[in-house]
């Protein structure tokens, strides 16, 4: 087994106990702001070649801005809206035949109002899931082309209130509730991550698939949520927040470890180490029986290509693990 993530006070892991990543490539998606940005920085600071996936040109070149600012070196800008399949694909278009080393899956929304994606997707799983779903499978040629890349889903533990209901995904029978949608995307991510682990594996492929969630970390992510509370409700909701969350900063940090540390292995979940992980130094963390269901995560696979149009015909599916 790998050992653990180090979490002792002597020994607690920073952004400052990431490996050299000279002449490594990495996209990060929702690189605008938050956690992605932080995620972006921090790969940058330690020599990665960093393409800020943003949907916003004024935003992303002012995250681009904030990048120089702290890291002394540039990144690349190029939008993508995960919430347009077209937009997917032209990004990866544009990556063109050149290497990919990260891709960190990181954007998405959470707890907005019902709506969907330019495709017709509810709008969080047509984001957070569906829109992932089709880059991870259009850009793996790229992922290929390194002898060790990695590709990090960020989930969330409020992926732990989410269920897969593989007959109303988009929820057009149920009545809409935005935190159970919000769940069940980061469900969807989750299960995504590992049964595109388990396919990587099975067939010889060197592409290394894990996840990891920021715990409770100050981000962007809220804002549509809270906008909608009433004055009061969207105050109160604001301080207890400050008062309980870490900083963004602290929050990317299961993802870099994720996505930069060698003693990394396939199929791993990294959050947070603290009380009820909310906060912390990054370690290995446990998810859902429903995380683990590699029935729902085959049923997922198939509806997510069927959805975009995006297959992956060369990880065909394998068969469900031990108690899976």
């Amino acid at each position: 087994m790998p050992t653990r993530a180090p979490t002792t006070a002597a020994a607690r892991w920073s952004a400052d106990d990431i490996p050299d990543l000279d002449g490594r490539r990495a996209v990060v998606t929702g690189a605008n702001s938050g956690l992605g940005l932080q995620t972006a920085i921090g790969l940058a600071a330690h020599g990665a070649s960093v393409v800020l996936a943003c949907r916003d040109a004024g935003r992303g070149e002012a995250a681009r801005a904030t990048l120089r600012a702290e890291t002394g070196k540039d990144a690349e800008l190029q939008l993508l809206d995960l919430a347009d399949l077209a937009s997917v694909a032209r990004f990866a278009d544009d990556w063109g035949e050149a290497p990919l080393d990260v891709l960190v899956c990181n954007a998405g929304v959470m707890a907005v109002p019902r709506g969907t994606t330019r495709d017709g997707f509810e709008t969080q799983i047509g984001t957070n899931h569906l829109g992932h779903f089709a880059l991870v499978g259009r850009l793996l040629p790229a992922l290929r082309r390194s002898p060790d890349a990695r590709v990090v889903v960020v989930s969330s533990a409020g992926h732990r209130m989410g269920r897969i209901d593989l007959e109303d995904l988009g929820w057009e029978r149920r009545p809409y509730r935005p935190w159970r949608a919000y769940g069940q995307s980061k469900l969807a991510n989750l299960l995504f991550a590992r049964e595109l682990d388990r396919r990587l594996r099975a067939h010889g492929d060197p592409v290394v698939a894990v996840a990891a969630h920021p715990g409770l970390a100050s981000s962007n992510l809220s804002a549509p949520f809270v906008a909608g509370l009433p004055k009061p409700l969207a105050a109160l909701y604001t301080s207890l927040g400050h008062a309980v969350e870490q900083s963004d900063a602290d929050g990317a940090l299961p993802s870099l470890y994720a996505a930069t540390m060698p003693d990394v292995r396939g199929g791993e979940y990294f959050g947070p180490d603290g009380r009820f992980e909310q906060r912390g130094a990054p370690t290995r963390v446990g998810r859902s029986d429903r995380a683990t269901d590699d029935v729902t995560a085959r049923g997922l696979w198939s509806l997510s290509e069927r959805l975009t149009g995006v297959t992956y015909p060369d990880l065909p599916p394998v068969g469900p693990t031990a108690g899976g």
